[in-house]
């Protein structure tokens, strides 16, 4: 009889099979090169692709060591990535829970039980001690593409942990990059009050000499009061950035601090891969890309219940009235056993269940093609916007410059007598205007510098 369970179960094993389509990576349609991607300009090179390779710091290519430090803080301090690492470790236990459902599950027993009473003929003791294992043997491969499953969604879970990162990253950087341009659009703020203070001054004599009218005071006072205004203004937008930059390092806003500093503009030349090695880089497509791969073998998980179980059973054990024969031979009880099980009528259930889970495969091609054409999308923009903040930045400086020579000759001529101080006014608004504008353009570029290196998948490794 053993021979014959044996057998049986040696067949079976041989001829275990898993269920369900095979995966293939879905296909994307990937172009040959970016529409936007400029041609032969110096500082442009491709990157080596994969995913899985380290991207490196490249918060450093901006060559600013307070970023530097703040950046080091999001990987231990930043809450969102913390709930990713953390949902990492939970997909990653998951894995080893289906995993273990390959192999036997083994279980003891044991009982002592004392009975006796005032009828009773007698008093005695049972005991019993005994061993089972049991194990559903994987013919038809359901159990092997729960763990597929259960590792394509660990890995995408790791790509969704790379995304929070990156995310996160980029939010800091973008905040930082912010905050200094308030510093220095609050200095100029500030020089410009103390100068239109001045202007005030000399408007204010020249009423009191009676050489100016009343309206040029009223002027000088508006003009002061609007640039104190945007002063209090501006401030209360730094204080905001500075909290937003203290909640990305896991701070409390009142725990927080950034002293003005200088501000290095710099913008660094961003290297670009072509749009096929896209694929392989951005963490949002790999998380696709591997949902696909668990929603495939969903697939064979549902299929595999078109055929029946088959478990095996076996159990050794003992009883006795005295704990001195409780593991003598003679007490032994055994069993070995075999059970198969199929499900015969269920009104088409198991037939839906399969159909629910291709139409999910289905949908998360679907999503999967969609994040790339997403991804494109978002290396074309901030390629475009790149390359117009690049062509803006000459022009708005000459522009920068013309106004406040504008300014200066203006406020001249009026001191002489020469123009109204409308005039002066409009120049004023219009120099203040042209150097808050470029301060802004050098936020703004590296703002784009930042987006585009995470459309790019957050970085990137020269050949070597």
């Amino acid at each position: 009889m053993n021979a014959k369970i044996f057998a049986l179960t040696g067949a079976v094993l041989l001829s275990a099979c898993a269920v369900g389509p095979d995966y293939q990576r879905p296909s994307a349609a990937a172009p040959a090169a970016f529409k936007e991607a400029p041609q032969g300009e110096a500082g442009w090179f491709p990157a080596a692709p994969a995913d899985t390779l380290d991207r490196g710091p490249w918060w450093e290519l901006f060559g600013d060591a307070q970023l530097n430090a703040l950046v080091s803080q999001v990987e231990v301090s930043n809450q969102n990535v913390a709930a990713a690492v953390a949902a990492y470790a939970q997909a990653r236990a998951l894995v080893a829970q289906q995993r273990a459902t390959l192999f036997p599950s083994i279980t003891a027993d044991g009982s002592a039980r004392r009975s006796g009473g005032n009828g009773a003929v007698t008093t005695g003791n049972s005991l019993s001690a005994s061993l089972g294992a049991s194990w559903e043997a994987d013919v038809w491969g359901g159990l092997r593409r729960g763990v597929e499953s259960a590792q394509a969604s660990a890995q995408a879970s790791d790509a969704d942990l790379a995304a929070a990162r990156l995310s996160a990253q980029g939010e800091l950087a973008t905040n930082y990059f912010s905050l200094r341009d308030a510093d220095l659009e609050l200095g100029l703020l500030r020089s410009t009050v103390e100068a239109y203070d001045r202007a005030l001054t000399i408007t204010q004599n020249r009423y009191n000499a009676g050489i100016a009218p009343r309206t040029d005071v009223l002027q000088a006072q508006t003009q002061l009061a609007n640039a104190r205004a945007d002063l209090s203004s501006l401030t209360n937008t730094r204080a905001q950035l500075e909290h937003a930059i203290a909640v990305l390092i896991g701070k409390a806003p009142a725990e927080f601090a950034l002293a003005p500093a200088n501000w290095n503009m710099a913008v660094p030349a961003v290297p670009l891969v072509v749009p096929s090695e896209l694929l392989q880089r951005r963490p949002d497509i790999a998380s696709a890309e591997r949902a696909v791969a668990a929603a495939n073998a969903n697939i064979g998980v549902q299929r595999s219940a078109y055929f029946p179980s088959i478990g095996l059973s076996a159990s050794y054990g003992n009883a006795a009235s005295r704990v001195g024969d409780l593991f003598n031979a003679s007490t032994a009880l055994w069993s070995l056993g075999v059970s198969v099980a199929q499900t015969v009528f269920d009104a088409g259930a198991t037939r839906a269940r399969v159909a629910g889970a291709e139409a999910a495969r289905d949908a998360s091609v679907a999503r999967y093609r969609q994040t790339v054409l997403t991804a494109f999308q978002a290396v074309e923009d901030q390629l475009s916007a790149t390359r117009a903040l690049a062509e803006q930045a000459g022009l708005r400086r000459a522009a920068s410059e013309a106004a406040d020579l504008t300014e200066q000759q203006l406020l001249n001529r009026y001191q002489a007598g020469q123009v109204s101080y409308t005039d002066v006014v409009t120049a004023q608004a219009s120099a203040l205007s042209a150097r808050r504008t470029l301060a802004q353009l050098a936020a703004s570029r590296q703002a784009a510098a930042i987006a585009l290196i995470q459309a790019l998948g957050g970085g990137w490794h020269q050949p070597r």
